[in-house]
């Protein structure tokens, strides 16, 4: 793999964990006040677990691709595959509901489901690149 390739994946899984790191903290604990300034706050949920739930989930992915962006890209391709697939989920999720017409605000889609859907492109791009390196036998 060319080094400025590795370089560019490093970089692409530093910012999708930065990007899900921040989320995570974000709808954590300050899940009002991010609800506020996307000015949402009517879409905010009576009893909001599943929000900290989902933001536990995020802070956790975002430690995976931290694993990721500091570790052998090569060896890291099941992981990179995890990745790609909770993008999809997002978007795929996102997109229902926007098709659905039940989508509660557009931002959800708009904001994260498109981010989502980048880094989807990005790392199914990334995780296709190495397995084609590991079936042809060169440098990885």
């Amino acid at each position: 793999m060319s080094s400025a390739r590795e370089r560019w994946y490093r970089i692409l899984f530093w910012v999708a964990a930065a990007y899900d790191l921040v989320l995570g903290v974000v709808f954590l604990f300050l899940y009002r006040p991010a609800f506020s300034m996307l000015g949402i706050e009517d879409a905010l949920p009576e009893h909001t677990s599943f929000l900290s739930l989902i933001a536990a989930f995020l802070f956790v992915i975002g430690v995976a691709y931290v694993l990721i962006a500091r570790g052998d890209l090569v060896r890291n391709r099941d992981l990179i595959a995890v990745g790609a697939l909770y993008k999809l989920a997002y978007f795929s999720v996102a997109l229902w509901y926007l098709i659905g017409g039940v989508y509660p605000h557009i931002v959800f889609f708009v904001v994260f489901g498109l981010a989502d859907l980048a880094f989807l492109i990005a790392m199914a791009e990334c995780w296709w690149h190495i397995g084609r390196l590991e079936e042809s036998g060169g440098p990885a």
